[in-house]
Formats: C-alpha cells, structure tokens, sequence
C-alpha cells in the first residue's frame, strides 16, 4: 500500500518590500506642524519631548512657539524652522523603527538628513541637538537671503547665477532652487520671470545651500571634529553625495559641517534610489513636498514604488494628522511589516 502523500508546504510569504524613508528640510516648515499628532499620539508626542528635553530651556520656549499657532510666531527664521524640522522628522522616523520596521534607506533633504544620520546612529540624539544649536548659531550670522524655487532643468540655469546665486538644490529634472543674498537674487527672479520661468519664493529666510553660508559651515567644524562620529547602522544615502554613504564619508565631520552651503541633489539621488528596486517611499516630516516629488517619478508613476506621506500636506488638527498616520500604517501593513493595529489615541494635550 502506497503511503499517503505528504500535503504540499504552503508556500512561504514574501518578504515585504523595502521601505525608505525620506525626510523633509528647510522650506517644509509650516504653523503647527505635526501639532496634532502632538496632542492625540502619546508615542509621537513622548519622542517629540524627548528632542525638546535635550534642548533645556531653549527646547521648552521651542515647542511654546511651535503649539501656539501664533500667526506672531515667525517660523520660517533659522532659529525655530531648523530645530523644529530636526525634532519632527527624528520622531516620525523613530516611531517608524519602533514599530519594527527595518527600512532598507534612508534619504533628507538638507536638515532632514541630520535626522537621517540620527536614526541611523551617526550621532547620538545629544550629539545631534548639539550640532542643530551650533549650526543655527552660526548661520544667523550670514548675510539675509533667500531661495527661489524655479520650474526648469538645472542646465538651464546658466545665465542666470553668478557669484552671488547659485543652484541650491536639484529636486527634480525641472525643478531646481536657486539661493543666493537678497539682492542678487532678487534681480535673478526678475530676470527668470521675463524670460518666461516660472518662480516662487520658498520660506527660507537664509541663502541655504550657497556660497554666503562657507563661513558658517567652517565655524561649525571645530565642535564637530570633537564627535566620535560612527558608520551609519542603517543604508544612509546622502543628497549632498548622490548615494549611499560610507563609513568614511560618515565620520568625516567637513562632510557635514560643510552642508549649508553645498547644494542638494535630492532629485538625483533619489532617482538613483528608485533604481535599486521596487520600494514603498514613507515621507517622515511635515507636509508632503517629498511625496509628491517621488509620485512624479517614472518607477512611481508606473506603481513599480509607491510613496505616502505620514503627515497630511497642510496642518488641520488632531483628526487630520491622525488619518494620514492611519494612511501610513495602512501601507506598511498591506506591504506585511509589523505595524500596530490601533494607534494609541489620548485627549488633546494641554500645551506644556
């Protein structure tokens, strides 16, 4: 008698797609940002804290800024957009990591990828809001300025910089961002418009990415030469490098001291990202300005990647932020990552 065939194993499931991360910097800023997840999220609110602890005092009267929605309160000035962005893009990414998911990049853009280096244990949190209070310090000092977003090819940018403008920033292939001081600038806009591009002024209030920040980016690098920076634990690719970054180029304090005034190629880099294979793209900071950059891209477009955003793209209070962390989730479990099955949900919070 012929033994009874075993059943079939059941085939195993497969892996979950990789998940990046990408974090948003300056220009992303916007009055109560990621405030409601502040208030209803006690997981995002508790990390949130944390950054704000390390800052002491400074931290305290930060977020009484940042939760007070006073339209007074000018957020788009170095001292408060670079430290809040830091403190929400880090938490976001934390919350990501604390639920168990192990992304396969990560990729911010200007400040956002001081975030990044945190998470994937380049600085330590102490570290970093050092280096955040001794990088805004330095950068009040340059000269006033701006960046001016422009819908054209960064080769088409040729006539229009000088010694004073340069391309800050390559987003996209036709979508670039000029910096430069105030008055330069100022007459490349005119210039651009009458020449048929289309421009927009972004919230920056500092020349970013430009030669007029080489003095504050030489300041900064005696305090970071004393750091004992480490090789990322996590892929860390860089948009000052184009790729993922090494272990050298890690613990290189000029690389970093010297970001403020080095353009960011965000665009390129995560066009070389996408060309690594398919992956959900996960925006951890306000707004969705990354999103909708990677929607517009090829391997998005055609759904090879998909990219969601955790924050909705205009702060509207706890319900909105809640549904768009929801939205999130959702992703991450329809990809098989260990997410939670409900979020952990308080009453407002009083502002601290």
């Amino acid at each position: 008698m012929q033994p009874t065939p075993s059943p079939p194993s059941p085939s195993p499931s497969p892996a979950p797609r990789g998940v990046a991360l990408l974090f948003p910097g300056q220009g992303a800023q916007q009055h109560l940002m990621a405030a409601g997840l502040y208030h209803a999220h006690p997981p995002f609110r508790r990390l949130v804290d944390e950054v704000f602890e390390v800052w002491g005092a400074e931290g305290a009267a930060l977020r009484a800024d940042w939760l007070s929605g006073s339209p007074d309160v000018d957020l788009d000035g170095v001292h408060r957009a670079q430290p809040l962005l830091f403190a929400v893009d880090w938490a976001l990414g934390r919350l990501v990591l604390d639920w168990g998911v192990r992304p396969a990049a990560l990729l911010g853009h200007s400040v956002g990828e001081v975030a990044a280096a945190t998470l994937a244990g380049v600085f330590t949190l102490e570290e970093a809001a050092g280096l955040m209070a001794d990088r805004v310090a330095h950068i009040a000092s340059a000269p006033a300025g701006g960046m001016l977003a422009v819908h054209a090819a960064a080769d088409d940018m040729a006539p229009y910089l000088h010694a004073d403008v340069v391309v800050g920033a390559v987003n996209a292939p036709r979508q670039v961002i000029l910096a430069g001081s105030e008055q330069p600038l100022a007459e490349s806009e005119a210039r651009l418009r009458a020449a048929g591009f289309t421009c927009r002024r972004t919230r920056a209030l500092s020349p970013f990415h430009s030669p007029a920040l080489a003095p504050a980016a030489r300041a900064a690098l005696p305090a970071l030469s004393r750091l004992p920076l480490r090789a990322p634990r996590l892929a860390l690719h860089s948009a000052y490098t184009g790729g993922p970054l090494s272990p050298d180029e890690a613990r290189d304090a000029r690389f970093w001291a010297g970001q403020p005034a080095a353009p960011v190629l965000f665009g390129p880099t995560l066009d070389a990202l996408l060309g690594t294979g398919e992956l959900l793209l996960l925006e951890a900071g306000p707004g969705q300005g990354l999103t909708a950059l990677a929607k517009r891209h090829p391997a998005v477009g055609t759904g090879r990647s998909t990219a969601r955003a955790m924050l909705p793209a205009r702060a509207r209070g706890d319900a909105s932020d809640l549904r768009t962390l929801r939205t999130a989730v959702e992703a991450l479990a329809a990809e098989g990552w260990p997410v939670p099955d409900r979020l952990p949900v308080a009453a407002p919070a009083s502002t601290p």
